[in-house]
């Protein structure tokens, strides 16, 4: 049986340069080109067959063993978020306005240090592994997944098991987040414009204010989750955005409102979107105004498969010890690998990334950061994670 603890600090180096590298040049969704470019370099100095063009600027790697098996893909995003970076690193964001705030720089640097280790040893590898270069991840409702799919990534080789990894930055490192199911949250978009009749603000009895509508619908917004959804089940309804009005003396004809509903359930996301509706229309109209309404399902909840969930928790554990996969909880984030996970199974996991002054900061915060010294681990938990799968597959065979 293939064995590769240790390994990963046999190139640790190198993955933390490469994952500087693509932290001071950051792409956007759908603007991946030239890290796209720079992964299928690597590739080619690994000597590890690929094909692109997914979804534009997606890769996929191909390690096929020297025996014959199932087939293992593991999944990397190598897209960055529209932030301007206040880290300090001396690796810091080359381009103004666009960082890597999500850890998809070190996802993908470390899937290049897998694939590296995996190919060494590929004559002894029983089935193939894929290695999924994911653009557009930050980009929902749409992502980068399911195009990638519709473009035929797996056409050739259907994985029997998916996985992928996400770096973490409430857990120290050393240890790993997975659960059996539900692992992250459905992310839906909500938007609606309220319209009334604008006039001075000296004359309210003239006008219908398109505010006062708006602030009253938002306050009814949250009794959703306060009164109708059960309180032992998991919902977030946030409200991140306002726009309306002209200046101060002047009342609003109309105000839009975008946020997010953040749910783990079907039965739940169902309720809070026929809530949702009801509100917005059923105030704005006893208020005398109109109401525009959208509800756009965005990523569906990720769900673990149980077994390759357990499968990825014993790994974790002959790796890093006993005490390596905590209990935890959930967590409302949206991640487009869930829609990987409504094809095929398999498992989410997550790499402790604490930073050394132990005060993370949270996940597309301009001054997140990750401590770069988890990430031989997390290249060693990929490889293993993958071989070990492929022995459980061929004993299935």
């Amino acid at each position: 049986m293939l064995d590769f603890k240790g390994k990963g600090e046999q190139i640790e180096r190198e993955i933390i340069a490469i994952r500087r590298h693509f932290h001071e040049n950051p792409e956007l969704s759908e603007e991946e080109f030239e890290t796209s470019q720079f992964i299928q370099q690597k590739l080619e100095e690994y000597e590890i067959p690929f094909k692109k063009g997914y979804a534009k600027t997606g890769v996929l790697g191909i390690i096929k063993g020297g025996q014959p098996g199932g087939v293992v893909a593991l999944r990397a995003d190598i897209d960055a978020l529209p932030i301007k970076e206040r880290t300090n690193e001396p690796f810091t964001s080359k381009k103004e306005g666009v960082m890597h705030a999500c850890g998809h720089d070190a996802h993908t640097a470390m899937l290049l240090g897998a694939g590296k280790l995996l190919n060494t040893q590929r004559e002894q590898i029983k089935g193939t592994v894929l290695l999924v270069f994911q653009p557009a991840e930050e980009n929902a409702p749409n992502g980068g997944a399911k195009p990638m799919m519709d473009d035929g990534v797996f056409d050739e080789y259907t994985p029997d098991v998916i996985f992928g990894q996400h770096v973490w930055p409430d857990l120290p490192k050393g240890q790993i987040g997975i659960r059996d199911g539900a692992m992250m949250g459905a992310s839906d978009r909500i938007k609606f414009t309220i319209k009334g009749t604008g006039g001075h603000a000296s004359m309210p009895h003239q006008t219908n204010d398109a505010i006062t509508i708006a602030t009253t619908v938002i306050n009814q917004l949250q009794t959703i989750v306060s009164r109708n959804v059960d309180p032992l089940s998991a919902a977030v309804l946030t409200i991140g955005k306002i726009e309306g009005g002209y200046r101060y003396n002047v009342i609003a004809d109309e105000v839009l409102v975008d946020g997010t509903v953040r749910t783990l359930d079907k039965d739940t996301r169902e309720r809070i979107k026929n809530r949702f509706y009801k509100i917005v229309e059923g105030t704005t109209e006893a208020m005398g105004g109109t109401a525009e309404v959208e509800f756009s399902k965005g990523y569906p909840a990720t769900i673990n498969t149980p077994e390759w969930a357990q499968h990825v928790r014993s790994t974790a554990q002959t790796l890093l010890g006993e005490e390596a996969t905590p209990e935890l909880n959930p967590s409302l984030g949206g991640e487009d690998f869930s829609r990987f996970l409504l094809k095929y199974p398999g498992a989410f996991f997550w790499l402790g990334t604490k930073p050394k002054n132990g005060q993370p900061k949270p996940l597309h915060d301009p001054s997140f950061e990750i401590d770069e010294e988890a990430l031989a681990g997390g290249v060693e938990m990929m490889a293993q994670v993958a071989a070990d799968t492929l022995e459980k597959l061929e004993k299935r065979l």
